[in-house]
């Protein structure tokens, strides 16, 4: 099993019920987002002239390049398969892949606000509110909570069109399964291909439009992740004010934008 949503674009009418559906069901700060909406165009395709959207979210990928890089502590957890029951116990970090359903998971109790989940996604679906007290990470969990009781995600129910469809990838009847049969695709390239489950489909111009506006170009550096992190930390613990240390770290601080500065460029 591997949970996939596909959004059709011909039926995406851009009114953005999806994005404060989920507001709504989770909490999220209005600066923030689990999932949004863009507007794309009008530009000119191969195609002729495109005008969408680009609906996105969390893509739960096969190959999560966020889990890798957590730095929440381990631990042993019991996953159950929602469809036969069957249990496995794996040991995890705070941000996991289940091993049943495929979604990617973050345990915000076990998440220790580092940062670099947030970092290392190239698709830039995950945030931290640096503003509460004690942060942590958040994105799209495809509303597990809701399909453990027998609904469908948040964003899923409200959407007015029917442009969202959820469900089982490698199920072959399912709906989803159907879509990418029939050609739905990934926004994914030779350098990001870490298998996105989150699939588009629509006309060839608007197809051309997403395809080329909106599939991440590069892989962030592990190297770089660590020295962005390092430097919200300190940046963090200047602000708090901390006398003596506080002017050595801001030194140290400034040091290191300007090397991570170099190598962006």
């Amino acid at each position: 099993m591997q949970y996939a949503m596909v959004i059709d674009l011909d039926r995406c009418v851009g009114c953005h019920a999806c994005a404060i559906a989920c507001k709504a069901e989770w909490s999220v700060p209005t600066q923030f987002g689990r999932n949004w909406v863009h507007r794309l165009g009008p530009a000119k395709t191969p195609h002729g002239l495109s005008g969408t959207f680009y609906p996105g979210l969390c893509n739960h990928c096969d190959d999560p390049a966020c889990t890798p890089g957590c730095q929440g502590e381990e631990a042993e957890k019991v996953f159950t398969d929602p469809k036969t029951g069957k249990t496995k116990k794996m040991t995890v970090l705070a941000t996991y892949k289940d091993p049943f359903t495929g979604a990617v998971l973050i345990d915000r109790d076990r998440c220790v606000g580092c940062g670099f989940c947030v970092e290392a996604c190239p698709y830039q679906a995950r945030y931290i509110d640096e503003d509460l007290d004690d942060p942590r990470a958040d994105k799209c969990s495809f509303c597990v909570e809701r399909l453990a009781e027998g609904l469908e995600p948040a964003c899923v129910q409200t959407c007015l069109s029917r442009a969202r469809i959820f469900g089982d990838r490698d199920d072959p009847k399912s709906e989803v399964a159907q879509y990418i049969k029939k050609g739905a695709r990934r926004l994914d390239n030779k350098v990001v291909n870490i298998g996105p489950n989150v699939y588009y489909a629509g006309n060839k111009r608007d197809m051309h439009l997403l395809k080329e506006t909106c599939t991440p170009t590069e892989m962030p550096e592990a190297s770089l992740i660590e020295k962005r992190v390092l430097l919200a930390r300190m940046g963090k613990s200047i602000s708090k004010g901390m006398g003596l240390t506080g002017l050595v770290g801001m030194a140290a601080c400034t040091a290191l934008a300007s090397e991570t500065n170099e190598e962006d460029e």
